[in-house]
């Protein structure tokens, strides 16, 4: 659990600035007590600080270690791995990935469900024809990879 904790924690954290800046600013921040044993155990690394976190901070962790709470233990074991493949991402790489996120997120809601489909088609692939697709892609001319980028990007 403490491995768990510490990840969760990090994850947490790592998370809070990215969507506090798509949210408006909490008023008020979230006391310790007011949190349940449970929060208690999982934030615990936290405890001795938590009143120097900002409001908003503390509100972020708080919801976040609420929803942790709530999943059933597959989707932890899912979220732990996702969390541990971000921290092994280097800062420019996870620079573009909230980029890319931010422009996303701009895109009109039929878009970003085109998006979508499309990543859970691809997710649906087998490893192998992944891979044969990527290679695909590799293999065009530099003119017709930078069209087909310039067409996703739109």
């Amino acid at each position: 659990m403490k491995v768990v904790s510490v990840v969760l924690i990090c994850g947490l954290l790592l998370a809070a600035p990215l969507a506090g800046a798509a949210e408006p600013q909490a008023e008020a921040g979230v006391s310790w007590q007011s949190l349940s044993p449970e929060q208690h155990q999982l934030l615990a690394n936290l405890e001795s600080k938590w009143e120097q976190l900002p409001p908003q901070r503390q509100s972020k962790l708080a919801q976040g270690s609420q929803r942790w709470l709530s999943m059933p233990p597959e989707q932890r074991q899912q979220a732990g791995k996702r969390f541990k493949r971000w921290q092994s991402l280097d800062v420019e790489q996870r620079r573009q990935i909230r980029q890319r996120y931010q422009q996303f997120k701009t895109l009109p809601p039929g878009e970003q469900a085109r998006i979508r489909k499309n990543f859970r088609q691809f997710q649906s692939l087998s490893p192998e024809q992944r891979r044969e697709l990527r290679q695909r892609f590799r293999d065009l001319p530099p003119q017709e990879r930078r069209r087909l980028r310039e067409r996703w990007q739109r």
